[in-house]
């Protein structure tokens, strides 16, 4: 059966980050609540998605959930040195990850970064082309069998929580390029090697892999994003438009405020 499609429009853009937030909150303790003994979530960076990770760390409902039973992913990575203020895994642990484990509440051993560029700025300034792509492809195999290891071949995220940029992108997906169009069920992650949006080393879920999460979330705010809302909502699979190919099992939601929601035909 085909999931639903959603749009859900908050008032403001903070009340974005805050519902944002809270849906996730209480909807990990809902699957946990019904006997599910695990629950995975794909977060990510971005303006929307760090003001929604800010969010959750200062909800008052952030103690509701088991965080013992929860495990953290990433849809979307940029591939640089593990220190690097541009990671979106180091932007989500300073916002809240860092906190529930300083707490107590969850272990390292939880959360799941994608790898991290390993050369020294010399040797990412001498390499080549294709040295980047090998790279790039090892470090999607190493993240995919991580995937696989944990959570079994048939690895999906109960919740898979993106961004939308004013392209239409969503992950590292971006317009009329051929990592939008990998439909191969078996490759859940994809190496970016010249992304046009800085910085150009890139890690992202495939289209298959998102398509096998329960729910997708698409999350925008903001006048500029007015026309990617409507035309990734209401059409299908447009390669110039990639989180058109959003997907899920259950169901998956449009999260705007009226800016970014303005264009949608009602």
């Amino acid at each position: 059966m085909k999931a639903s499609r959603k749009l859900i429009v908050y008032p403001t853009q903070r009340l974005v980050a805050t519902a944002v937030a809270e849906r996730l909150l209480l909807h990990m303790n809902d699957l946990l609540c019904a006997g599910k003994d695990r629950v995975n979530i794909a977060v990510t960076g971005g303006t929307d998605g760090n003001a929604i990770l800010r969010a959750l760390g200062t909800s008052e409902l952030v103690r509701v959930v088991d965080w013992s039973k929860v495990h953290v992913w990433w849809g979307d990575e940029r591939f640089v040195p593990r220190e690097n203020e541009d990671r979106n895994a180091l932007q989500a642990r300073d916002a809240v990850f860092d906190a529930l484990v300083q707490q107590g509440l969850m272990s390292e051993a939880q959360i799941h970064e994608m790898p991290a560029d390993p050369r020294t700025p010399q040797e990412i300034e001498e390499a080549n082309d294709e040295d980047n792509i090998r790279l790039l492809a090892d470090a999607a195999a190493m993240y995919q069998e991580e995937l696989e290891s944990e959570i079994g071949p048939e690895a999906a995220m109960d919740v898979a929580m993106f961004g939308l940029g004013p392209d239409g992108h969503f992950a590292s997906l971006f317009p009329d390029r051929r990592e939008v169009l990998i439909d191969d069920p078996e490759v859940l992650v994809t190496g970016v090697a010249d992304s046009p949006k800085m910085p150009p080393l890139r890690l992202s879920f495939t289209v298959p892999m998102i398509a096998r999460s329960a729910q997708t979330w698409i999350c925008a705010t903001r006048e500029q994003k007015a026309q990617a809302v409507a035309h990734t909502f209401e059409q299908v699979d447009d390669v110039s438009y990639p989180a058109s190919f959003a997907r899920s099992t259950e169901q998956t939601l449009w999260l705007a405020d009226p800016a970014a929601a303005s264009l949608v035909c009602h």
